[in-house]
């Protein structure tokens, strides 16, 4: 069964779909970016190694890979690179089973979100960004 309406927007529902998906990137990546000595300072707190070169990874991945993604420039491997990164950090940011209790639930919660945000980049990489991005002009 074909779903003639979707087949006519195709291209707007994937733009569309591009800017939910990273929405939290950008965000998040934004408020990392200008308030980068309070992000090193959770790298360090968090006992990562390097904590200013993680908060650069951090602030490149969040945000400037969301936004090449929502302007749809080189959509299909950064997309396989931000799935990828949030992979890492639902490991290293969300691991609730070595947690009790409330803590568990939320960071089991966050995790699995990831996992789904996963999902919906895998997706972006195999159906590319559409017509509405620098990668078709």
């Amino acid at each position: 069964m074909r779903y003639v309406l979707f087949d006519k927007i195709s291209n707007e529902v994937i733009l569309l779909a591009r800017i939910l998906l990273v929405v939290l990137f950008l965000l998040f990546g934004w408020s990392k970016l200008t308030d980068f000595s309070g992000t090193v300072g959770y790298m360090a707190s968090q006992g990562l190694p390097v904590p200013t070169l993680a908060a650069a990874v951090v602030v490149l991945m969040e945000f400037f890979v969301g936004l090449a993604i929502v302007l749809g420039f080189c959509t299909r491997p950064l997309a396989l690179l931000l799935a990828l990164y949030t992979l890492g950090t639902a490991l290293i940011g969300h691991h609730y089973w070595s947690m009790d209790g409330a803590e568990r639930m939320a960071n089991m919660i966050n995790f699995y979100k990831n996992v789904s945000i996963i999902g919906g980049l895998l997706l972006l990489c195999v159906t590319g960004p559409g017509r509405y991005s620098i990668d078709r002009r």
